[in-house]
């Protein structure tokens, strides 16, 4: 399953039933949990850690240095989660000591082609990252995110479960949980609704989600009233706890 071009660092180390493509390199460093596809001409650096049943498509960069100017060789990684799909020329880099010396993707993520992730990201599970979509250098994307085609976000912005970014948004702020965005610089247009429906949240949940997002962008409070408000709400809302919290963390101000 190793095609005879491929290049394998002797330090690298593969579980059972991966299979590396045509000319693809693997690095020093770099593990590969069982049952990963890596098509041809992939090049994957360490130090790397991808867990299993990951596939990975022809030209893709996994794992290299970060386009960090003060990066001067540190230790640093990457590590990669379960049943990702990872497209054409996606770029995914470690992370680097001044961010924790990691960059972090979950389980289940589809990340299409031409997207970049740059140092010390944290990705959860169950994303879609449309093609060309980037994110800087210590972006925090929360779980059930999609990012529409385009789609760029700031250094240190983060995007919380469930948000939405339309094609081409420009991110230069915390997009809080549940939020659609778009626009350069993006703008909130509303609640993903569409995406909780098929995510199977309640009527009642999708409600309570419709009521918070008015306190918070349509009512005129201040933000610190708006945010007393939603936690209020979020001491009987499992959801609105998600939201409640997202604020609370929240360091750039988030898109209002």
């Amino acid at each position: 399953m190793i095609h005879p071009s491929a290049v394998i660092d002797a330090t690298a180390r593969l579980g059972a039933n991966v299979s590396v493509g045509a000319f693809s390199i693997i690095g020093a460093g770099v593990e590969i949990a069982e049952d990963c596809v890596i098509g041809p001409h992939v090049v994957i650096d360490g130090p790397t850690r991808i867990g299993p049943r990951n596939h990975f498509f022809q030209f893709s960069s996994i794992g290299a240095a970060p386009q960090d100017k003060k990066f001067r060789g540190e230790d640093s990684r990457l590590e990669i989660g379960a049943d990702n799909m990872i497209r054409e020329f996606v770029t995914l880099n470690r992370g680097t000591a001044d961010g924790g010396g990691v960059t972090r993707i979950g389980d289940r993520n589809w990340i299409m082609a031409y997207v970049h992730l740059a140092h010390d990201c944290i990705v959860g599970n169950d994303c879609i990252f449309a093609n060309a979509a980037s994110l800087a250098g210590h972006v925090r994307v929360d779980d059930f995110v999609i990012l529409g085609g385009f789609s760029l976000v700031h250094q240190f912005c983060q995007i919380g479960a469930h948000a939405f970014t339309a094609m081409g948004a420009v991110i230069n702020r915390d997009v809080p949980p549940y939020t659609v965005v778009s626009g350069s610089y993006a703008e909130p247009r509303g609640i993903n609704s569409e995406g909780l429906k098929r995510r199977n949240f309640s009527p009642e949940a999708i409600a309570a989600i419709k009521r918070a997002y008015r306190t918070l962008y349509l009512s005129g409070m201040p933000l610190a009233e708006a945010r007393s408000e939603i936690e209020k709400a979020a001491e009987t809302n499992a959801e609105l706890r998600i939201l409640a919290e997202f604020i609370g963390r929240s360091e750039r101000s988030l898109i209002r």
